[in-house]
């Protein structure tokens, strides 16, 4: 049987006994967001196709509704209000969640959506594959490799393709997700969110190709790097805290060490303390470093207690079967 026929029948199969979703957020991707409608209704003949615009200058709306998908609009700016008011709005069992600039494989989602299913899993990661005619943009991958490969190395290593736009995920992981976010650092919140919770995941390869002819990426390098970097330090804070605030102690007693080494030789040669205000800045450093490791140990209590009833709300919710596939 041929990947395209296997991918049918998987796709009839799973859209007749579950409700799926496919979200599309949308900014000015008028060239592009037919194409994503169509090659999705295809791929999932059954399932509802939503297209969340975010205030287009185009006719990014028309197009959409044209091709027959379902469009509504989230007037805050940035993708993860979109993504936020997706969640909260739709009901499905399944979600996929993909961008509308066509540069993702709709053939793949029968098998994606599949992957969670047979899991049962919570989240498939759709990891990007470039086309040999793919132009690549060297700032992108490497900012990608540097944060993904920073997230793994902190919270687990279960993505190589963090920042990838092609998601699915189960009903009880999108319910449970608090979705803070405003902007590209959205990937980053549900990456972190599944791999805090020891949610069961999965990352399968996609081929990925170029945008439309007159379209152009609305990420920003440097920019939407930086706020990425910020929320990863952030995430770090917040579910880390102890190691977090270990090492600002860390820093705090080993300046405080540094600044008072040549008062403490002196003394022992002299008996004399002549720099006071440098052996009271030491001190003082000192005593900061212990209260912010003491605020660490503190914190982390009270993250553990956070994480428990997030872990909780988590579980509340039912896991979808793949027993429940009929072919």
């Amino acid at each position: 049987m041929s990947h395209e026929a296997g991918g049918e029948s998987v796709a009839a199969g799973v859209t007749r006994a579950l409700k799926i979703a496919v979200l599309i957020p949308c900014y000015n991707e008028e060239a592009a967001i037919a194409a994503v409608v169509t090659d999705f209704k295809e791929a999932l003949p059954d399932a509802k196709i939503y297209v969340y615009d975010n205030n287009s200058g185009d006719r990014t709306c028309s197009v959409a509704t044209d091709a027959g998908a379902i469009v509504r609009s989230e007037t805050q700016q940035g993708k993860g209000y979109v993504v936020r008011r997706m969640f909260a709005d739709v009901e499905a069992d399944v979600y996929l969640l993909v961008d509308g600039d066509a540069t993702y494989d709709a053939t793949c989602a029968p098998a994606l959506i599949q992957r969670l299913l047979d899991g049962p899993l919570d989240m498939v990661n759709g990891a990007r594959v470039s086309r040999e005619d793919v132009q690549h943009r060297p700032g992108h991958e490497f900012g990608n490799r540097l944060l993904s490969g920073l997230v793994a190395w902190i919270f687990g290593d279960q993505f190589r393709d963090m920042l990838s736009g092609y998601k699915v995920f189960s009903r009880r992981f999108v319910k449970s997700f608090p979705a803070l976010s405003a902007g590209f650092e959205i990937e980053t919140e549900l990456t972190v969110h599944a791999l805090e919770l020891a949610m069961p995941v999965a990352e399968v390869d996609t081929p990925y190709s170029e945008r439309a002819e007159g379209t152009e990426s609305k990420l920003n390098t440097f920019r939407d790097g930086y706020r990425i970097l910020k929320t990863i330090g952030m995430f770090i804070k917040e579910e880390r805290p102890l190691q977090f605030f270990s090492i600002v102690a860390g820093v705090l007693a080993a300046t405080a060490v540094i600044i008072a080494w040549p008062i403490f030789v002196t003394y022992l040669q002299t008996g004399l303390v002549p720099r006071l205000p440098t052996a009271v800045l030491s001190t003082g450093l000192m005593l900061l470093g212990a209260l912010s490791f003491t605020a660490g140990l503190i914190l982390d209590t009270v993250t553990r207690g956070r994480r428990e009833a997030k872990r909780m709300r988590y579980l509340s919710i039912s896991a979808v079967r793949g027993s429940s596939v009929t072919r």
